[in-house]
């Protein structure tokens, strides 16, 4: 028993050309989705940085559509500006939120100890539009384009798919 090397360019060939050119093709492809998944994550860490997003311990994962975040937040504010940010990138369709609030674990999905609730932009949705439906005025669009800072830049640039916190009305 023992490993025995051979020269690996020398023989006869099993598999044909086009054989061959098929493994070739399907190992490059598991490369360059590899490098995706690396470039991904190394653009989310960056772009949650350059957002001023500040997370302690920050780890991201990301297994082609759905990213897994986990680190420590200072406040529930931050860690659904987190959520947000990651999510409403093209190719992401799902975010897996390991994230917690001053060592504490946050409510479960669904639930916010904040009552912040979040919605769905769709075609034709306005801030202003979106405002009059959440909290009966128009006008408190700013509160809602406040709340996605500084993810969004302009009340005027939201598209549709794009998720929006929308927090409670200060009383």
């Amino acid at each position: 028993m023992g490993l025995f090397n051979f020269l690996s360019s020398a023989g006869e060939k099993l598999l044909g050309k086009n054989e061959e050119a098929e493994l070739a093709a399907e190992k490059a492809a598991e490369v360059r989705e590899k490098l995706r998944k690396v470039k991904t994550v190394a653009a989310l860490r960056n772009e949650i940085g350059n957002l001023g997003l500040d997370v302690n311990g920050l780890d991201l994962g990301f297994d082609g559509t759905t990213v897994t975040v986990s680190g420590d937040t200072a406040s529930h504010e931050v860690r659904e500006k987190v959520i947000v940010a990651i999510g409403n990138y093209h190719g992401i369709g799902a975010v897996d939120d390991h994230l917690t609030v001053g060592g504490k674990t946050p409510p479960a999905e669904g639930e916010s100890e904040v009552g912040t609730r979040f919605y769905t932009v769709v075609r034709g949705d306005t801030l202003s539009k979106i405002a009059k439906e959440q909290y009966g005025k128009a006008n408190k669009y700013p509160v809602i384009f406040e709340a996605n800072r500084p993810m969004l830049e302009h009340p005027d640039r939201i598209f549709p798919g794009q998720v929006l916190r929308i927090p409670p009305l200060a009383e």
